[in-house]
């Protein structure tokens, strides 16, 4: 049945890329300036005042901002980005992450487990013509991309959904885990670094997480540039536990050294790199 002929984005709906990229735009000068008027935006950014307005109250529902009379202000928290937003930023050093990570695995059949995340769905992406990979995750969408890419099998924890990152997490994912070993755990963070270890917004989801990497002999973590030197709330591994960080040439080069001293090997790539460059490995 049609209605006004009106969309309305609901919250679990994707946004275009460029609407993703609009909103990323608005973050970030919002964050940086404090607070805005909604008209400013509207010129800096060279769209209507009507799509500011759309725009700023999506985010101001998802709690990223707080819209104010006739503009917008920050949040004086540290607010997580659903997924679907944060697909649209760096991605083509995520993209270079998840090729990096993809080669760290062994030839032949592996049983792999994922995190939710952006940049770990890179890792999946690049995995596609690997065929003989069995693929644990707690996220949805992981979940569903391993099993159109015809993965030998895929097993999805189930558990409490948290929509803004799209995983299943609390003790029905952690008692799935549990009964399972795997080769390689693939972990999305949203800070790593030598004193606070590998950390996240949420401690449900920290704590399903957990229980993931000490099912698993070996851990990659795949982070962006901008997570290296960064501590959030929840801890998942100590630094000491990682195996491979594999991070973009932005990170920082002094949490780059102090995470090496630790025994961690940092891949860094280079996302400017023609393919098959993956830039500076190891120690």
């Amino acid at each position: 049945m049609t209605g006004s002929g009106q969309s309305h984005q609901t919250p679990y709906e994707i946004p275009s890329a460029k609407r993703s990229a609009r909103m990323m735009e608005i973050l970030g000068v919002v964050g940086t300036r404090g607070e805005v008027a909604l008209s400013e935006l509207a010129t800096m950014l060279g769209a209507s005042a009507a799509t500011i307005r759309r725009d700023v109250s999506t985010l101001a529902e998802q709690h990223l901002v707080t819209r104010t009379h006739g503009g917008v202000r920050s949040l004086e928290m540290d607010s997580e980005l659903p997924i679907r937003l944060r697909d649209a930023r760096n991605r083509a050093a995520k993209r270079a992450i998840g090729a990096a990570a993809a080669a760290q695995l062994p030839t032949g059949r592996h049983a792999i487990a994922l995190t939710g995340g952006s940049t770990t769905i890179e890792v999946l992406r690049a995995l596609q013509h690997r065929r003989d990979l069995t693929v644990l995750t707690n996220s949805l969408s992981i979940g569903l991309q391993a099993a159109e890419q015809g993965k030998s099998r895929v097993l999805i924890a189930g558990g409490v959904l948290r929509p803004n990152s799209q995983e299943l997490v609390g003790s029905l994912a952690e008692n799935t885990f549990r009964q399972v070993n795997v080769g390689t755990v693939i972990v999305g963070c949203d800070g790593v670094s030598a004193d606070g270890g590998l950390t996240t917004h949420d401690d449900v989801e920290a704590r399903t997480n957990q229980v993931m990497i000490a099912k698993s002999q070996r851990l990659i973590v795949v982070a962006d540039g901008s997570k290296v030197g960064r501590v959030m709330l929840a801890r998942l591994a100590d630094a000491h536990e990682i195996d491979v960080l594999v991070t973009d040439c932005s990170a920082d080069d002094t949490e780059v050294r102090r995470l090496r001293a630790l025994g961690v090997d940092v891949v860094v790539v280079n996302p400017q790199a023609p393919a098959g460059g993956h830039g500076k490995p190891g120690r």
